[in-house]
This record gives structure tokens, C-alpha cells and sequence, in this order.
């Protein structure tokens, strides 16, 4: 895992996570008035709270940096003074938007108003079963359902559809998240696993925020347990074969060190250990193989990938070496017939070749797609008589399709390929499950006006069927909506791609106009262009939504990801306030009406560019922001940080140590005018630590000299992605835009609207 919280709020197949500081035992000083967990009087409510300082000064390289706030670390979460202060900050907030709370609950209405509550997902060809999932009414969670397919084709097609109705096969609930989350504040699973001959679920339960797992196993007909619980893993899990599952588990730094073999008729603490990787550098994950034939486990460090894969039928061989493990070079790994597909990056080929090996033969490769210096491999997906590899190209992805020849018979070369054409100037493209034996290949593509559509894509002749497109309630009409792609120029010449939507009957163009701008960069992390619905009520009060593609992401390549690291990484600082002062300069608003919003290491871009260029914004929203980065970083019993040096730096080295100090959000604050702020944060968040952005604030409250409104948010019942119920983050949604259009006074009088 890294500390990502993109548009969607969506988990990357990525590994490693951040947690927990030593606990503190020095006292809050907080006058008794203030003090009381539970309530606190209006007067009190009224006044920003105030940390006590408690002087912990730090020595590297002759250097010292005093941090006052050191002591808001708790690793237990139950230091009852550190509650107390979280409590206090998130009273404060409510009062001060206490005034704008029947505004903040309209908002609410009107998003939650736009989604089809009752609603089913595209379902999916699994053996003899379709599966999907299921919303209702009023409910937070899904459903997990099937249906039997009475007339179970070989070959299906792309204009299939489920029956429905009296006449059609029963619907079979599998698991109710709802009744499952009653007994939780906090209730997420982290993956849902049908066995081979869908006899068996497995699923992994999360009832904290913190990202660490129970794993299920239930007769998908009677719902019954299956075995005992698997305890303390994460989420990657895979069946090998009808009776055997393959898990991951962490360390005590939550790093996914073990990967293990379960038996369904044994315990947990009989399982097989097949791979422990002690490299404190690296992290494991897990796949399957589109075939199922099988699994593969990778181990990773932010620069290195090599790959391991177990048989399925032959288990008792335990883990082969499939890669070798070499400093730079990133591989994985997909499987069809005889051959094993490799997708390999290294300094040389740094946006990836495709190659094809033997099973039998894995040094043996063919190059089947050679390294471009303008395309950036991204993936590839595998079908019994079918190549599907998705790319990046000028910051757009794309998806072009190729045949292979029969199962059995020798690569030697692919050549043509299909692309699938896409109709916005901009958009986002995700890979969807699809059945390895036909060829229908199933993807989502979205844009900033366009909702999230499911299409089932006929590889064979070319035709595309929409089979599901997310319905938007309350009159919405994607032609009154205008999308762009800009560029700005930075400094050192490189142009920068900015995502751009507003409703054209509303916007003037003028500088009048108010904006959003988002940024996210790091972790080559693509932040595409995507739809959300609840973003509707910025728009259609005129704002424009705008997205900075920073370097530090991956939209633009490999590249564009290492010119935007380690010492380089003032590069994703500068890139977003160019893309602002364009903005601004090109009249999409002005500085009085600029707000900005970035989250996790998004949150760091705003920490960041707020203490650099505060007078360029009216306000910014931080949310779970990785502010205190060099405090963080040079603790190695922390989570992420001994993984992460290769993104961010190690400090321990005197260079990276003055860089990182000279852009560290909570090292740089300083007396000065602020924009108005609100900062979130989860108590149980694993990746980024709630008092990370809970010293952030503290020290902005001491030392910065304006009048603008500064907020806390803190989570006690949540972690890194915050609450786990559909509707609850809608109320969130409601929350920040309340706070943007109040500090745009924006909020119509009472009884208006």
C-alpha cells in the first residue's frame, strides 16, 4: 500500500503501508473549561483549541529541529489527553460550521438525490454463475449475489444479458455486507474470492480502517463457515485450486513479508510458509493468473520487482523463481498455454517491453512489444486466443488488442493490433474483470462528463456494447458539459497537462469564475480524468474542476515519474503552482476564488505549495496529508519508511536530509498569511498517522497571522480512506464543498437556495 487517496478513493495493487509512532506520555496543559471529552460549552467551541508546546528537539547533521507537538503521537490511539485534543479540534470545526449545517445537510440531499440506490453491477460469467453485486435503498453496503445461467454457452456473446424476473433463476445472496456491518463502526472488505468450482467464498473483513484482515471461507449456498478464520493478514488471497488458499501476511511494522499456504481442513498455525521475504526494503503481493493455472507472487521494492509462481497442481513444489532478483529491474507476470508473459522495465527500458518465454524455458524470451520512448506499457491482459495491452500516450491510456496463435504453438512475434477508440478529448480507461476462455473482452471507461460505462468489447469483429452506464438522477445531461485538456509551462520549460470541466451555460471564462483545482503526484500514480457525481454540485454552481497531472505521477511516462522523486521532488511542488498561476493567468478564475484539494501524499502536494505560494489560493483542502516527512521518514520502525527511501529519500544521508527539510510541510510553516484551510485525518489510518496532520495544524495555529478560517477533521472510527459506508462519504463530499463555498461566501441566505 502507499498513502494514496485518489478521486475514486480507490486501494493500488500496490505494496507496503504506513502506521504508528511510539506512544507519548507527556500531559495536554488545556484549561478545565476545555478539557471534558465528551462536550464543551459554546464559549469554549468558539476558539480554535490550542496545543501545549512541549519542547523534543531533534539533531541531525548539526542540524536542529525543534518539534512542540511530537507528543500528539500515541500508538495505542487511547491516550485519553491526545483524544481529549482531537475531540476538541473536531468540536471546534462543528461550531464553525455550525452556520452553514442545513446548508451542508442540503448538499447531502442532493448528492445522495443523484444516485440510483437500488441498482446491481454488470454481472460477470464465472463457470455456470453469474455474479454482481447488489445495492438497496437506504443501504450503506452491497450485496454479493448470483445467479445460475440456464443456458450456459461455450461462446458467449457480447449482447448476453442476465435474466431477470419470475421466470428466471432465483437470486442467491452470498454475503450482506449490511448485516455483517451492523455490529462495526467500520466495515470494509478487502477482497471476495470465488473458488474454482464456485462450491466456496473467501473474503477479507476489515472492521477497524486499519488495513489489517480476518479471512472467511463460506459455502457460497449455505452461507455457513468453512474452517476456522485466518487472523491478521491483508488483502491479497487467491485460491489454489478447490481446497487451498495462498495469503500474505505482515510483520511488525505492517510490511507483507510472508506469503503462506492454507488448507481449509487445518489450522492457521499448521499453514505452509512459502516465501519470507526479509528484505525490510521490500513488500509482497499475490495474483492469479488469468487461466488459473497460476499464482503469482511478486516482491517489490519501489525500484525492483521479482517474481515467484506456484503450480496450481503441483502445490507441493511450493514457490519456483520465475525473475531474478536484479537492483532496477521490474518485472510481472501473466500466463496462457505454454508460455509465460513478461512485462520487464529497467533504467535502459524504462517505459517496459513485453516478452514471451517457455514455461519450461523462462530465460529463453522473445521480444513481443519493444521498449517506445513515447509509450508507456502499463499492463496486459490475457485470453485464450487473445493479447490485450494497455498503454500510455501523451498522458492518455489506451487499450490496443492483438491475436495470438493456438495454445501450443511457438510466439515468435505479434504485429498489427486494434485499438479501441474513445470519444472525450480526455478520460480514464480501467480494466475490468473478464472470462479467459472467450473473446469478449470487458473494460470501464469514464470521463469528467461522461459517467463510469461498462463495455463488453468482441475482440473477433470489433464490436463494443455499452452493458451498464452509472445512472445520474436529477435531470443530468453530459452535453451541457464542456472538457479540455491544457497545458501549462513550467520554469524549466516542461509542459505540465491539466484536465479541465465546467458547465458552459454557467462559466464566463472571465476570472470571476470559481475553481477546484486537485493534484496528487507521486508513486506514479495516474490520476485520470474520471466521473463523480457528487462533484455535480460544485459544478452547477459554477465552479470549474480542474486536475494538475504533476510530475512525480505516471500520466506521462516513466519519466514524468522520476523527474518528480527523490531529489527531484520540488519538481511536483513547482508543476502545480505553475498549473494555478496558468489558470489564473488564462482567466479560468482568479486567486481570490482558487481552491485546492489534494489527499495522502496528495495531501503533501497542498501542505507543500501552501507554505510556498499561500497567496495564490483562497483555500485548501488536505485530506490524511503526509505532512511531516522528514520526522517520518528517518524513523526505519515505521511503516512505508524503509520502503519508501527510494521514493522520497533517506535522510540519514545528508543530502536527502536537507532536501526533504527544505519542502517538509510541517518543518516550513512559518510566520505568514494563510489561505483558509481544512485538514482531515483517520484515527486508525495505517498509512498516513493522524498526528502527522494534527502537527500540522498545531503549528499552523501558532505561527500563522491571518484571520482565515483553519479546520480539523479527525476520524475516531476510520483510517486512510476514511468512513466505509457508500452514503457516509457522501456526507463528507457535502462537508468539504460546504466548507469551499462558505470561504467563498458562496452559501445562499436562509430559505433560498
Amino acid at each position: 500500500m502507499v498513502r494514496f487517496s485518489g478521486l475514486s478513493y480507490l486501494p493500488l495493487l500496490l505494496t507496503t503501508t504506513r502506521l504508528l509512532f511510539p506512544s507519548s506520555a507527556l500531559a495536554l496543559s488545556i484549561p478545565a473549561s476545555n478539557r471534558s471529552i465528551i462536550g464543551f460549552s459554546e464559549k469554549a467551541m468558539m476558539k480554535p483549541p490550542v496545543a501545549k508546546k512541549v519542547k523534543h528537539e531533534m539533531v541531525m547533521f548539526g542540524d536542529v529541529r525543534n518539534d512542540d507537538y511530537y507528543w500528539l503521537r500515541d500508538d495505542s490511539r487511547s491516550d485519553p489527553q491526545v483524544l481529549s485534543y482531537l475531540k476538541e479540534e473536531n468540536a471546534y470545526t462543528d461550531s464553525v460550521m455550525e452556520g452553514t449545517k442545513a446548508f451542508e445537510d442540503q448538499l447531502f440531499a442532493e448528492i445522495k438525490g443523484r444516485i440510483k440506490e437500488d441498482d446491481i453491477s454488470v454481472p460477470i460469467r464465472k463457470g455456470s454463475y453469474y455474479y454482481y453485486e447488489r445495492t438497496l435503498k437506504g443501504k450503506e453496503y452491497v450485496q454479493h449475489c448470483r445467479r445460475l445461467i440456464v443456458d450456459n454457452k461455450d461462446s458467449p456473446s457480447v449482447n448476453d444479458t442476465m435474466p431477470t424476473g419470475p421466470d428466471a433463476p432465483e437470486e442467491h445472496v452470498i454475503l450482506d455486507e449490511n448485516i455483517k456491518a451492523q455490529e462495526y463502526q467500520y466495515y470494509s472488505i478487502g477482497a471476495f474470492k470465488v473458488s474454482p468450482n464456485n462450491k466456496l467464498v473467501a473474503y477479507a473483513e476489515d472492521t477497524k480502517g486499519d488495513e489489517i484482515y480476518t479471512v472467511y471461507v463460506i459455502d457460497a449456498d449455505t452461507r455457513t463457515p468453512v474452517g476456522k478464520p485466518l487472523q491478521n493478514v491483508t488483502s491479497y488471497l487467491a485460491w489454489a485450486g478447490d481446497s487451498s488458499l495462498v495469503y500474505i501476511t505482515m510483520d511488525e511494522i505492517l510490511r507483507p513479508d510472508k506469503v503462506w499456504l492454507h488448507n481449509l481442513q487445518s489450522d492457521q498455525s499448521s499453514d505452509r510458509c512459502l516465501y519470507h521475504e526479509k528484505d525490510d526494503m521490500f513488500s509482497l503481493d499475490l495474483q492469479a493468473s488469468e487461466s488459473k493455472r497460476y499464482l503469482f507472487v511478486g516482491s517489490e521494492s519501489k525500484n525492483t520487482r521479482f517474481i515467484f509462481y506456484l503450480d496450481v497442481s503441483k502445490q507441493e513444489d511450493g514457490l519456483v523463481a520465475l525473475t531474478p532478483r536484479l537492483s532496477g529491474i521490474d518485472t510481472s507476470v501473466s500466463h496462457r498455454g505454454d508460455h509465460f508473459f513478461i512485462k520487464k522495465r529497467s533504467d535502459e527500458f524504462y517505459n517496459s517491453e513485453l516478452l514471451v518465454c517457455p514455461i519450461n524455458n523462462p530465460t529463453a524470451t522473445t521480444v513481443l512489444l519493444p521498449h517506445r520512448e513515447s509509450v508507456k506499457i502499463l499492463d496486459i491482459q490475457l485470453f485464450k486466443d487473445n493479447l490485450v495491452v494497455y498503454e500510455r500516450e501523451n498522458g492518455l491510456p489506451k487499450i490496443t488488442i492483438y491475436g495470438l496463435p493456438p495454445i501450443g504453438k511457438a510466439i515468435e512475434s505479434i504485429q498489427g493490433g486494434r485499438a479501441v477508440d474513445f470519444i472525450d478529448p480526455i478520460y480514464a480507461v480501467d480494466q475490468e474483470e473478464s472470462e479467459f476462455s472467450s473473446n469478449i473482452l470487458r473494460f470501464s471507461y469514464s470521463s469528467l462528463r461522461t459517467p463510469s460505462s461498462v463495455y463488453d468489447y468482441d475482440m473477433d469483429t470489433g464490436e463494443s456494447v455499452l452493458k451498464k452506464i452509472e445512472a445520474v438522477l436529477g435531470g443530468f445531461d453530459a452535453s451541457t458539459y464542456v472538457t479540455e485538456r491544457k497545458w501549462a509551462v513550467t520554469s524549466d520549460g516542461t509542459r505540465v497537462p491539466i484536465s479541465i470541466v465546467y458547465r458552459k451555460n454557467l462559466v464566463k471564462l472571465d476570472g470571476s469564475d470559481p475553481m477546484l483545482l486537485y493534484g496528487y503526484g507521486s508513486y506514479e500514480v495516474s490520476i485520470d480524468p474520471s466521473f463523480r457525481a457528487s462533484r455535480l454540485s460544485l459544478i452547477d454552481r459554477g465552479f470549474i474542476f480542474a486536475i494538475a497531472h504533476v510530475r512525480g505521477g505516471g500520466e506521462m511516462g516513466r519519466k514524468w515519474y522520476e523527474n518528480g522523486k527523490l531529489l527531484k521532488k520540488r519538481n511536483t511542488f513547482t508543476d502545480f503552482i505553475s498549473c494555478a498561476e496558468y489558470l489564473v493567468e488564462n482567466k479560468y478564475c482568479s486567486k481570490e476564488k482558487l481552491c485546492i484539494e489534494g489527499r495522502s501524499a496528495g495531501g503533501l502536494l497542498m501542505g507543500a505549495t501552501l507554505n510556498m505560494r499561500p497567496d495564490l489560493f483562497k483555500a485548501g483542502v488536505a485530506g490524511v496529508p503526509f505532512v511531516d516527512v522528514v520526522t517520518t521518514m528517518l524513523d526505519p520502525t515505521i511503516p512505508l519508511t524503509t520502503s519508501e527511501w527510494e521514493e522520497w529519500g533517506d535522510p540519514r544521508k545528508e543530502e536527502f536530509y536537507f532536501y526533504m527539510k527544505s519542502y517538509s510541510p510541517v518543518d516550513n510553516v512559518k510566520p505568514q498569511n494563510y489561505p483558509n484551510i481544512l485538514v482531515t485525518a483517520g484515527l486508525n489510518d495505517p498509512r498516513v498517522l493522524y498526528s502527522e496532520p494534527a502537527k500540522f495544524v498545531a503549528k499552523l495555529r501558532e505561527m500563522k497571522t491571518d484571520e482565515n478560517i483553519l479546520l480539523f477533521k479527525c476520524e475516531l472510527g476510520a483510517g486512510h480512506f476514511s468512513k466505509s459506508g457508500r452514503f457516509e462519504k457522501l456526507q463528507e463530499d457535502a462537508f468539504t464543498y460546504a466548507f469551499l463555498l462558505k470561504v467563498l461566501d458562496m452559501v445562499p441566505s436562509a430559505g433560498s437556495r
